[in-house]
């Protein structure tokens, strides 16, 4: 199937660039697939919404029905201990922790609703379809994609349900996969995308969603937290946000480039919930949905090169967060317009294959690369200690209005920062107590998440001996702890220990992808519609 312009991925990226792309012309054909069951199955966000790039795709987006409708009503800012807290009097909070003007959504629900108006200009869409493979033409440019089979069992034999997949050809294919993209990141090694880039560094995100007592709930209340229960070396955050409905969003962000082995993302975010200040709220109430994804954190120098011959890598593919906000989406909209932009004018010439040098060039003419230059110290300051960081970044900030006349720098990749197991303290986490707290087992089944059980397992490993010769002997088998949906499993019987792999488990978080030590692990894509089904997270 041919059209002018793929879009891989169904996020606020790929629907921005897919509307502007129609709205600019009604003319050019454009088809965006998703690998979720639906148009926001896969979609983990906090979420606070800065409107900004709303405003611009879709000025009118209040008479249309957006489901941006809770105003932040107040930000509240607390330093943790064990058992206390210090809010931040918020005159001395930069600007970047100020949410006045911002909403409070359900990211999963605001891309259904952009889904809505992109099938209504016209753009094809196509959930449960996976993108497995980038094709290239005689001359080395990107052409399209081929979507993933379907009905392949574990054995890789055709089943009575196969379905081939088939090949979407595009004068210009957008990749907006969202973190970690697994083609977005092939492309960046074919085509040197990184060459003079920093390392992307990550964080994983957690969240659940809880329905509160009414008289606990506050519409438009944003909190955020640091310190306890993380230690002061380990970049880190929590989120508490309260939506409409008597419903909030609470959640916990660890930077991936923390050093302890022992360290368990899933386990703080379960101990961070029984802290007073947070009890408090969720007391009562109850849980009702869960799941986790990584986030690209790096910020301005960790970005790739944007294009390449047929295509380019929007939103988070490419790393476009602002981490002091903790915000991406207005990010993800903007840059998905700046490429369907670029796209637009090199189509309305005749081109087709080239790179979209147009791109790159808009972004740094625009709001977007100023707010991010200004947020580009924020975590390289953190990574220096939660103390040093904020006081460093706060006088960045302040001071100097994020124009300060250095650039720090990320050294490491998240994957090269653990130290071994005998120079690291273990962790002993309380048992949940299945009221506040919950074991990671019940929690998945709140993420909705189902693969098929028969069908290929799509965590792969390129050497089936380093599991236990390597991560277990040096590191104690970290992927049992840094994944937050207990898909892999160190199993000992009489022929000693081996990593079992529970891939029907996996929320697609990515975060084994990035932080195995060893880089052993490669996450592929599965078969489309599988994975989590997020409501409205």
């Amino acid at each position: 199937m041919a059209y002018d312009v793929v879009v891989v991925g169904g996020g606020p990226a790929g629907l921005a660039a897919a509307i502007r792309l129609k709205q600019l012309s009604a003319e050019i054909s454009v088809c965006l697939i998703e690998k979720g069951s639906e148009i926001g199955a896969h979609i983990l966000s906090g979420a606070v919404m800065d409107p900004r790039a709303m405003n611009e795709l879709v000025p009118d987006w209040k008479a249309k029905d957006a489901p941006l409708n809770v105003l932040v009503s107040e930000d509240r800012f607390l330093f943790l201990s064990d058992k206390k807290e210090f809010k931040t009097p918020n005159f001395l909070l930069p600007a970047c922790f100020q949410n006045h003007g911002n909403y409070v959504v359900s990211l999963g629900s605001v891309a259904r609703w952009l889904g809505t108006m992109a099938e209504a200009l016209g753009v094809e869409i196509f959930p449960g379809f996976a993108a497995a493979e980038v094709l290239y033409d005689e001359k080395g440019s990107v052409k399209g994609v081929a979507t993933g089979d379907m009905g392949v069992n574990r054995k890789g034999e055709r089943t009575d349900a196969f379905q081939p997949g088939m090949e979407l050809h595009a004068k210009y294919t957008f990749f907006a996969e969202g973190c970690r993209g697994n083609l977005g990141k092939q492309l960046e090694a074919k085509f040197g995308l990184r060459q003079g880039s920093d390392p992307q560094v990550y964080g994983i995100g957690l969240k659940e969603l809880w329905d509160l007592e009414p008289a606990k709930h506050q519409p438009g209340l944003v909190v955020h937290t640091a310190g306890w229960p993380l230690e002061r070396d380990t970049y880190g955050g929590s989120f508490l946000y309260h939506l409409e409905n008597n419903q909030a969003a609470v959640g916990f962000v660890v930077g991936l480039a923390y050093t302890n082995p022992y360290l368990s993302p899933y386990e703080e975010f379960q101990r961070y919930k029984t802290h007073p200040a947070i009890r408090s709220f969720l007391e009562g109430g109850k849980r009702v949905a869960y799941g986790a994804r990584a986030i690209a954190v790096g910020g301005l120098q960790s970005l790739p090169e944007l294009v390449f011959p047929g295509g380019c890598l929007i939103g988070d593919d490419a790393g476009f967060l602002n981490a002091s906000r903790i915000k991406g989406s207005h990010c993800a909209i903007k840059s998905g317009m700046l490429a369907a932009e670029a796209a637009h004018a090199a189509l309305a010439a005749g081109r087709s294959g080239d790179a979209l040098a147009s791109y790159p060039e808009a972004f740094r003419q625009s709001w977007l690369f100023d707010e991010l230059y200004r947020a580009r110290n924020f975590k390289p300051w953190m990574a220096k200690g939660l103390y040093t960081g904020s006081v460093m970044f706060g006088i960045d900030q302040i001071v100097f209005g994020g124009k300060a006349p250095w650039t720090l720098h990320h050294e490491h990749a998240d994957h090269e920062t653990l130290v071994e197991k005998s120079g690291a303290t273990q962790i002993q986490y309380p048992k949940p107590d299945g009221v506040i707290s919950f074991d990671r087992l019940t929690n998945v089944a709140f993420s909705s998440t189902n693969h098929g059980e028969d069908q290929p397992v799509h965590l792969t490993l390129k050497d089936a001996s380093v599991p236990v010769n390597v991560n277990l002997e040096l590191y104690d088998a970290p992927e049992q702890r840094y994944c937050p949906a207990g898909v892999y499993e160190i199993v000992r019987d009489d022929k000693g220990p081996r990593l079992q792999i529970n891939a029907q488990n996996c929320v697609h978080c990515k975060s084994c992808d990035i932080k195995d030590p060893t880089q052993n692990i490669v996450w592929v894509t599965p078969e489309g519609g599988g994975g989590p089904n997020y409501p409205n997270m």
